[in-house]
């Protein structure tokens, strides 16, 4: 493998308009090579070069006309004759006949000059070795340091985030309602619909999985309790959350990634205004009150679809189903889904912006981003979830 030696005999040539490197050939005597063979120097030249290899034989480069010359116009200008000596042999076995191989004198050289086109030729013209692929160790360490990195920036952006918010709590005339509420008719208000017909269809699902293992057993009406406790617990506030983190969290990772791209972001804080309280902080009430609201909406359309396949199925009527739904789910059944809805509306929030925060430089890094920021608030919710079952169940709750 070749290494990058830079010589030169003369001053260091003007980067913006040096001298260009020339390889001509006069009517007779040796090939002249003048101008910079430089990279700043070499232009078009190699392109050129390339399409019209020398002739085989013997060849005098006379470099009295040569004003500098580093490694990148020595690379060229050697590549150059080895392309004649491979072509000429190639032709000399197609025609049966031995055709001279390509060598060269070097005329009227300075001595370091000479040394740089003797080490192209010893080290050769072969590729440089790509970079060995790294393992399976390294390739986890890595990963491991990322998550690690990134881990650290979200909580750094978290307490970004408390500053602001007590900021804006001593003085409340800085937050902008007016977008709040329009976070709240886009976040909720618009997502009632699929919530809806989400939650609905999961109830009847839920009561239709139980209704032929209850009739085994003749305790149709326990369809209540089953399809109550799921939807109230775990399905209504779970469901929501993974779907305002498709929805909405998307939504907040693309538009401020998308600012953060144009610069946006940077003017804001040019004119004195903090992104946190104009991006994030609105974001965040907006969601802690449609979170809540959205999961007791999802709790009525779930229960609605049991009861509607508990009748169908299981011959429970509606009435009975709503007088033993009274009386089997009073208790925090309902508050414990409430209170785990604000806890998933905080991490979609701050997923979803700090994601948008870290985009850089163009819109595969926003799509990226945006990505990033619904698979890791719908993991995330899930653990939370998790983490909920157990500690309620340790408070027997």
């Amino acid at each position: 493998m070749c290494r990058t030696v830079h010589i030169s005999m003369s001053p260091t040539p003007d980067p913006v308009s040096p001298p260009a490197a020339v390889l001509a050939r006069p009517p007779q005597g040796p090939w002249s090579v003048s101008g910079h063979w430089t990279v700043y120097g070499l232009g078009r030249l190699p392109v050129e070069l390339q399409a019209q290899p020398c002739p085989a034989g013997p060849l005098v480069l006379d470099g009295s006309a040569l004003a500098a010359m580093d490694s990148a116009g020595a690379w060229v200008l050697q590549r150059w004759l080895m392309q004649g000596a491979t072509q000429g042999q190639s032709q000399g076995q197609m025609e049966g006949q031995s055709q001279p191989p390509t060598t060269f004198t070097l005329l009227h050289w300075p001595a370091p000059w000479q040394a740089l086109m003797a080490r192209m030729a010893e080290h050769g013209l072969a590729p440089p070795l790509a970079a060995p692929s790294p393992g399976l160790l390294e390739r986890r360490g890595r990963a491991t340091l990322e998550a690690a990195r990134q881990a650290q920036a979200l909580l750094v952006f978290i307490g970004q985030v408390t500053v602001a918010a007590l900021g804006v709590l001593r003085h409340p005339a800085r937050l902008r309602w007016r977008t709040v509420l329009r976070h709240i008719q886009i976040g909720g208000f618009d997502a009632l619909p699929l919530i809806g017909l989400m939650s609905f269809l999961l109830g009847v699902v839920v009561a239709y999985q139980a209704s032929a293992q209850l009739r085994s057993y003749g305790a149709n009406v326990l369809v209540v309790d089953l399809v109550g406790f799921a939807m109230l617990r775990e399905f209504a506030p779970l469901m929501t959350a993974i779907l305002i983190a498709g929805r909405s969290g998307s939504a907040y990772a693309a538009q401020i990634g998308t600012m953060v791209v144009t610069e946006e972001v940077d003017a804001l804080r040019t004119i004195g205004i903090n992104p946190l309280e104009l991006l994030v902080l609105p974001k965040v009430l907006a969601l802690l009150v449609v979170m809540p609201l959205l999961t007791v909406f999802a709790d009525i359309t779930g229960v609605l679809g049991g009861m509607v396949m508990a009748r169908s199925e299981l011959h429970v009527g509606m009435v009975e189903f709503a007088q033993r739904f009274g009386r089997q789910m009073q208790g925090p059944a309902l508050l414990l889904g409430v209170g785990k809805s604000l806890v998933f509306a905080v991490v979609i929030v701050v997923i979803g912006c700090f994601q948008g925060f870290r985009t850089r430089g163009s819109a595969d890094s926003v799509g990226r981003h945006t990505t990033l920021s619904v698979v890791q608030s719908i993991f995330i919710v899930i653990v939370a979830d998790a983490l909920f079952s157990v500690v309620f169940n340790m408070l027997d709750l």
